[in-house]
């Protein structure tokens, strides 16, 4: 009795181990794909399977990210017979699952070599200078043949990229050569603009300080000249004042002679070499001369006895 128990547990166990197997979960972006007595059955997408034993079996499981590939340097002859080392890198997605397991053997070789063929053949329609300055013509038309070849394969090329064009050494050094002479002449251009730059400051600064001085100038002339004006304006005040002055007071005849001959007096004392006495102050000359003589002979006669 006991053999049969342990019997009985022990298929149990081995048929719960071959469930347990035979159950999958299949996990996002992945694929399984089945076979069913050595042919392509079906695909399982992601969630729960279960497969039959002994019948079933998982072919391949494919991820469906987009995968990247870096291909080693491929030597490929320009147009001019030049002979460059070219790395790609291929960047690529699995689309049907089923194609890509039973299209090609070894799918990753299989694009190697295609993309070192495409890489040769649109090259060699090319130039170096071509080659160097059209990446994108150059990856564009990859990327176009490759996703064409690869359809069949289940495989879609997403992108195709140049990474590295290494020409020959006397190539190499010919560009150093010619982009350190277009270094120097950078240079010397943004030197030559920074000296005219500062020429130009030094003149501007130079053209503003001679106008600070010309209008530092205007204004002391304009000040100096109101000054003056001021000036002239508070004689011809005074002059005024004087006038009205001499009005209010009445004056005689008598009076206004001697301030006509006060004026007189002093137009005789500036620069003129002429001068026009007028008759009223010729006689009243006259009368000054003679009043004057009788005060000096009063003052040089004796006193009287008394």
């Amino acid at each position: 009795m006991p053999v049969i128990i342990i019997t009985i547990a022990v298929v149990v166990a081995i048929i719960l181990g071959i469930l347990v197997a035979n159950v999958k979960v299949v996990q996002q972006s992945k694929a399984y794909v089945i076979e069913q007595l050595g042919a392509f059955h079906t695909v399982w997408g992601v969630g729960f399977h279960v497969k039959v034993p002994f019948f079933q079996r998982i072919a391949k499981i494919v991820s469906l990210k987009e995968q990247v590939v870096d291909f080693a340097p491929q030597p490929v002859i320009t147009k001019d017979n030049v002979t460059m080392q070219i790395d790609t890198v291929l960047y690529f997605q699995i689309t049907d699952p089923k194609l890509y397991t039973y299209g090609v053997e070894h799918p990753m070789s299989a694009i190697e070599n295609l993309t070192a063929t495409t890489l040769r053949n649109i090259i060699g329609d090319l130039e170096l200078d071509q080659s160097l300055t059209s990446r994108d013509i150059i990856n564009s038309k990859m990327r176009a043949i490759l996703d064409e070849a690869t359809d069949p394969w289940g495989i879609k090329v997403n992108r195709v990229e140049l990474k590295n064009i290494i020409p020959p050494r006397e190539i190499q050094d010919a560009m150093e050569k010619q982009m350190k002479a277009e270094r120097e002449r950078r240079e010397s251009i943004l030197q030559a603009e920074g000296q005219k730059a500062s020429q130009i400051l030094v003149a501007e600064g130079e053209k503003q300080s001679t106008i600070l001085r010309a209008d530092a100038a205007k204004q002391a002339a304009i000040m100096r000249a109101e000054g003056e004006a001021e000036a002239i304006m508070k004689v011809q005040q005074a002059t005024a004042e004087a006038l009205k002055l001499l009005n209010a007071a009445n004056p005689n005849e008598q009076v206004v002679k001697i301030k006509a001959l006060e004026a007189f007096q002093a137009a005789a004392d500036g620069k003129a070499t002429k001068i026009i006495i007028p008759s009223e102050i010729q006689g009243l000359a006259g009368l000054c001369a003679s009043a004057k003589a009788v005060f000096e002979d009063e003052k040089k006669a004796p006193p009287a006895a008394k």
